[in-house]
Parts: structure tokens; C-alpha cells; sequence
């Protein structure tokens, strides 16, 4: 429980960490040349195999980046709008409230859920073996985070807690939601703003796929990130209050 404690209050350096790595990719720089992206190696990948000429295939998996990119920030907004910015940002953990409105009525875990929907649209820019290594690195830590806060939510809430997680399935939705409606409302303007770095990269690949210029997608990563920074750091969400 310490080190899933400890991991939870440092998530996001470790987020960084896991996508500089990725970024990177150490090992497939090793031979000097640059590796390639994973977006061309699936390309080349569907073309080998005559599914799609190389033109489409890129196509293909540049929608299919978007589609994830696009489900994930629509996830989190979601979810951010019912949990409220304060529990999103804050390094602790809460526990003191089970929420159960919005996606939380049909999966326990919707802001995890987009952040791993987000890493395969992000993979596609980075070398296939940091592509490969994010994706593990990242569902491993969602395991931890959640086992941290599930720990923490059943040490609190006790039997209410016991009801939400029988009845919601943890990393897989429902298609119709487990439980009744709570006492949350949304608060959506701060939702929308507290995840501007996801809705800028949809736009970023949205805007600038048909240029297949990787390098102008990851300036529009790296902008999307800088503008959610300066946000969240003049943005000061209260937790939500019950209607």
C-alpha cells in the first residue's frame, strides 16, 4: 500500500518519464540511424500484407490514432466533470466519497481508461520498441494507481464502496450504467479546461495528419502540454458539491 501511495503522489513525473523513454527509445537508437515511427512500421506492416496500399494504410492508422485520441479526452472530460478538478490534480488520495454519476455509473475507472486510450495514440509517433515499452510501462502503472485508490476507497467508504465495485465493472464499460444516478453534478468548463492538453492533440492530429509530418504532430503534443501546464497552474478546481 506505501508504494502504491508513493507512486500515486509522483504519477506524473512518472508519466513523463514513461513517455521520454518512449520518445526516445534508447534501445532502437543504438545501431546510430533513427529507428522510424511505429505509425510507418503499421503501415508498412498492412501494405506487406497487401490489406492496404502503404497511402491508405498510413491513412488507416493515423484514423484509428484519432479515434483513440478523441474516445480518451472525451472519457476524461467525462469523468473529470463529475469527479471535479481538485481530486483530478491533487498528489493524495480521496477517498472519502464513492462518485457514481456520470461514466462512474458504467465503468469504475474512466479517467485510467482514456489515459491508456491516449498512450496508442501517442505511440504511433514514437519508435516501435518505446511504442511497445510505453504501452506496458503505462498499463502496469494504471494497475498500480487503481490498486492504490481501490485500497484507499475501501478503507473509507467500507460497504458503499463493496456495492459500487460488485455492481461496475472495473476497466471494461458497460453498455448501460450499474448503478443510480449520485449527487454529483458536472461541472464542464473546468472539465474541458483541466484536459485542454487532450482535446489539443486531437485537434493537432485532426488538423495536421494529411502533412504526414511527425515532427509538426509532436510540436502540437508538446504546445498542447505546455498550455494544459499553464492552465492547471492558474486553475484552482474545488472538489464537487453535492446538488
Amino acid at each position: 500500500m506505501q508504494f502504491s501511495s508513493m507512486m500515486f503522489r509522483w504519477r506524473r513525473w512518472v508519466l513523463f518519464l514513461i513517455f521520454l523513454l518512449g520518445f526516445s527509445a534508447p534501445l532502437d537508437r543504438m545501431g546510430g540511424a533513427h529507428p522510424g515511427t511505429t505509425w510507418l512500421f503499421l503501415a508498412g506492416v498492412l501494405a506487406r500484407y497487401r490489406v492496404l496500399s502503404i497511402a491508405y494504410a498510413s491513412i488507416a492508422v493515423m484514423a484509428v490514432a484519432i479515434l483513440f485520441a478523441l474516445l480518451a479526452a472525451l472519457l476524461r472530460t467525462w469523468g473529470a466533470a463529475y469527479l471535479g478538478m481538485g481530486v483530478v490534480l491533487d498528489r493524495a488520495l480521496h477517498g472519502e466519497q464513492v462518485v457514481a454519476d456520470g461514466p462512474f455509473r458504467y465503468i469504475r475507472n474512466p479517467l485510467y481508461l482514456g489515459l491508456w486510450l491516449h498512450t496508442f495514440a501517442l505511440a504511433i509517433l514514437m519508435p516501435p520498441g518505446g511504442a511497445l515499452f510505453t504501452i506496458v510501462a503505462i498499463t502496469l502503472l494504471i494497475v498500480v494507481l487503481v490498486h492504490a485508490e481501490e485500497q484507499s476507497l475501501a478503507a473509507t467508504s467500507g460497504e458503499a464502496y463493496f456495492y459500487y465495485m460488485r455492481r461496475v465493472p472495473r476497466f471494461f464499460p458497460s453498455l448501460f450504467p450499474r448503478v443510480p444516478s449520485g449527487e454529483q453534478y458536472a461541472r464542464w468548463g473546468q472539465a474541458f479546461l483541466g484536459e485542454i492538453y487532450m482535446w489539443g492533440v486531437v485537434v493537432g492530429y485532426a488538423v495536421f495528419t494529411r502533412r504526414y509530418n511527425v515532427t509538426l504532430l509532436e510540436q502540437c503534443v508538446l504546445i498542447s502540454l505546455g498550455v494544459s501546464i499553464v492552465l492547471r497552474g492558474i486553475l484552482r478546481p474545488a472538489s464537487p458539491q453535492p446538488r
